[in-house]
């Protein structure tokens, strides 16, 4: 029988070989155990969780009220685009209580969403909500009302400052000389806050000259019709029923302010509104409320959606804009409103699908009713 002898140098040799594969696999074992360790699963509610790997991107709006009929379309107009672009939405109303929209905020969080889109109730206390969903990794829109002194991503929105300076301008043109009530919105929504800075931006000049005399300035708590009916039953008491313009910020406000004048006066005092609401719309038609912003929601809507898809997937957003919210000068994305009168109902809110010709002119006469 052969034998096979080894001589120290080969032995020498293998013993070399077996040496270098054992660090390299010793190498490999702690490349392994290092790897696992760093490597984690995405966690609940991270950026781009499944939108960047190329799943759906996960929304949650949360919404203070659906109380006014303009939120009804911006919740249908988000759901429409949501489906549009493959997103999943969910949808939660916290009905003007800053507790609730906080606790579904959270509960949006914990499902995962990738983006939250925030129509707060109270500006500041929503700050929580983006510390909150900033800890998690996930961006977070103010939409349509600005969430103050918090790191919010995007602000989407329509120019609330002009259209406070369009509802005066509009009163001031129709009634340059008396007295003027003004009834600002919820004292916790920073719209109206804005509203107002934009109202007295022009009327102040005619204050001052003493052309208008302002004998009331209050704020509706919650846009309360009732508490606009309120104020203006006061200023009329007060006056003895001498008012010749009330510049309301919204549509609910001015259908209260409205509902509280004497029939002498209804058609005849200058009433501004903001909406486009249809039965602002109906009124103005009728003669009874002077005017009202109309503001497309669609493009709102749309742009909100479109944005979260972005930040979902870390892409950027052109925001041109940028409107300081106490901390920060946020990136703004903001759309042009329009005065709308029964001058040009036809070419707004008719045209653009937004009331129907029939509904709008449904309390007058048909004979009087524009062509279409």
């Amino acid at each position: 029988m052969a034998t096979i002898k080894i001589s120290n140098e080969q032995s020498e040799v293998q013993k070399e070989v077996i040496m270098k594969l054992f660090i390299q696999f010793t190498l490999c074992l702690m490349a392994a155990v290092f790897m696992s360790a760093c490597v984690k699963g995405p966690e609940s509610g991270n950026t781009g969780s499944g939108a960047k790997s190329g799943g759906p991107v996960r929304i949650g709006f949360s919404m203070d009220t659906l109380k006014e009929e303009r939120w009804q379309r911006d919740k249908e107009l988000v759901e429409k685009r949501c489906k549009e672009v493959g997103a999943q939405c969910e949808i939660q109303v916290a009905n003007g209580i800053d507790a609730d929209q906080i606790k579904q905020c959270e509960n949006f969080l914990t499902k995962g969403v990738n983006v939250l889109i925030v129509a707060p109730h109270n500006g500041q206390i929503a700050a929580s909500i983006v510390e909150a969903a900033h800890k998690q990794g996930v961006p977070v829109i103010s939409y349509d009302r600005l969430i103050r002194n918090s790191d919010v991503d995007l602000y989407v929105s329509h120019q609330v400052v002009k259209i406070g300076e369009m509802q005066a301008e509009y009163a001031l043109k129709n009634a340059p000389k008396g007295n003027y009530v003004l009834i600002g919105g919820s004292p916790t929504d920073n719209n109206a806050l804005l509203l107002r800075d934009g109202q007295m931006q022009v009327l102040k000049p005619a204050i001052d000259k003493g052309d208008i005399k302002v004998v009331s300035d209050q704020f509706a708590k919650e846009w309360k019709a009732e508490e606009a009916l309120r104020i203006t039953e006061d200023a009329l008491t007060k006056t003895n029923n001498d008012i010749q313009a009330i510049v309301a910020s919204n549509d609910g406000t001015a259908g209260g302010a409205i509902s509280a004048l004497p029939p002498s006066l209804v058609g005849h005092v200058v009433i501004t509104g903001q909406d486009a609401s249809l039965d602002a719309v109906q009124r103005i038609v009728e003669g009874k409320q002077t005017m009202t912003i109309y503001k497309p929601i669609q493009p709102l809507a749309y742009a909100a959606v479109d944005s979260a898809v972005k930040l979902a997937k870390g892409e950027k957003v052109d925001a041109k804009d940028k409107i300081n919210n106490g901390k920060i000068d946020v990136p703004s994305l903001l759309f042009e409103p329009m005065v709308l009168d029964k001058s040009n109902v036809m070419q707004t809110a008719i045209k653009d699908g937004y009331h129907k010709l029939e509904d709008v002119y449904k309390n007058v006469p048909k004979d009087q009713w524009p062509k279409p």
